[in-house]
């Protein structure tokens, strides 16, 4: 059953829908940490990872009116979207890289942009990379080649040298495992 939290965003989604500007900055309060952690993952650079940040909760608001709740949870919507986004953004880097010979500078250790919500914002990021330690290696590595680098499950096994089906398994196993850690923190943070 959806906890509070859960119904809350599913609401904010259905006014940004009617164009309440006040539920979509209430919206980008709630998921700017989770957004920007992925993106600076993904990115590795912090000047991308803003525009990344950017360019997701654009399309966030834009097609809030073809938010399903059936399809998904608003959690996994944002992280679906900004997955893709930023794929796009590796795919666009790889061809401008292969084009031109020349690599994007990737910062390490980059930290979230500006002092305002930097608590939460590596609060969040701690917590995807605390649960990411405890699932099994081989599920971890399968879902941080996928999501925060951009490769297919095709890609994934090519590189593994694994199989397919073996990819897809350990990838569905590492997101259910995910899916049960991450409620359990959400839960103990609103206790």
């Amino acid at each position: 059953m959806p906890d509070a939290a859960h119904e809350d965003s599913v609401q904010l989604i259905g006014r940004m829908a009617r164009g309440s500007r006040d539920a979509f900055g209430r919206f980008y309060d709630r998921y700017a940490a989770l957004v920007n952690g992925i993106a600076i993952r993904m990115l590795g650079n912090r000047a991308d990872a803003e525009e990344l940040v950017q360019e997701v909760f654009l399309q966030l608001w834009r097609k809030s009116t073809q938010y399903r709740r059936e399809r998904g949870s608003p959690d996994a919507w944002v992280v679906t979207v900004t997955r893709t986004r930023g794929i796009d953004r590796l795919r666009a880097r790889r061809r401008r890289k292969d084009g031109a010979a020349a690599g994007d500078e990737i910062v390490a250790g980059a930290s979230a942009p500006g002092a305002n919500g930097l608590a939460d914002r590596v609060d969040a990021r701690l917590t995807v990379e605390g649960v990411l330690g405890v699932i099994p290696p081989e599920q971890r590595k399968a879902l941080e080649l996928a999501y925060f680098g951009g490769l297919t499950q095709t890609e994934i096994a090519e590189k593994l040298a694994i199989p397919l089906g073996t990819v897809k398994t350990r990838m569905r196993l590492g997101l259910r495992r995910l899916r049960e850690l991450l409620g359990a923190a959400a839960g103990e943070g609103a206790a």
